[in-house]
């Protein structure tokens, strides 16, 4: 019988992103064999703040920067610039209250390194996996005989977007839970322009009362 595992990634404060809470922990009572949950645990110094940057070139979503490969300095990407956020060991960077976080088995820390963008739970900006997070997600499932997940949480078009291609890539089936994701922008540059992009990946979208959900059972 096939392993499930529920991903929650949480991330910078989403407008309605507290009301996902509830179907998130319905999810988290599915017997699901691993239930894990990302945050972002950023340096105050994170290259992603517009309190990293002078300005005028650094407004919060709309400016952008490039960053460097630091694994290999001539590969470069571009990312938004965001409001300090999820600062370590600040009451901002924690799962909110709301969230059973006792149905938990593990939780991530993400983006811990000052220089490089990490919107994926497997790996940085540029495909790397190093300790900008504080463990191997898909080494860790892989283990655990998993092959199916489930990814819901903070921003549909950001963190789950990137966590969600990035464990199809690893091997997985992939399903995103769409009642339990809430994106910054939910237009065609937003989460309409993801869902398109997951159906063109093979990626399915569901609803928390589909039979991908209702018939997660516990493996023996």
């Amino acid at each position: 019988m096939a392993k499930s595992a529920l991903l929650v990634n949480g991330a910078l404060a989403v407008a309605g992103g507290r009301e996902i809470a509830s179907p998130i922990n319905r999810l988290l009572s599915r017997p699901f064999a691993l239930r894990i949950a990302t945050r972002d645990w950023h340096p105050p110094d994170h290259v992603s703040f517009d309190t990293s940057h002078p300005p005028p070139h650094n407004k919060a979503f709309e400016s952008s920067v490039t960053i460097a490969n630091p694994q290999d300095s001539s590969g470069t990407t571009a990312i938004p610039i965001w409001p300090a956020h999820c600062v370590q060991g600040t009451p901002g960077a924690e799962i909110i209250p709301e969230i059973e976080i006792s149905k938990l088995d593990r939780i991530i820390d993400k983006g811990r390194n000052n220089d490089v963008e990490m919107f994926s739970s497997f790996a940085d900006a540029f495909g790397n996996k190093s300790d900008a997070a504080s463990f191997d997600l898909a080494a860790f499932l892989k283990e655990k005989g998993i092959s199916k997940v489930f990814v819901v949480g903070l921003a549909g078009d950001y963190c789950v977007r990137y966590t969600a291609i990035d464990a199809q890539k690893e091997g997985f089936e992939v399903y995103v839970v769409e009642e339990a994701v809430e994106s910054i922008d939910t237009g065609a540059k937003g989460w309409e322009g993801v869902r398109a992009e997951f159906c063109r990946l093979g990626i399915s979208v569901i609803s928390i009362d589909g039979p991908e959900v209702q018939n997660i059972k516990l493996s023996p």
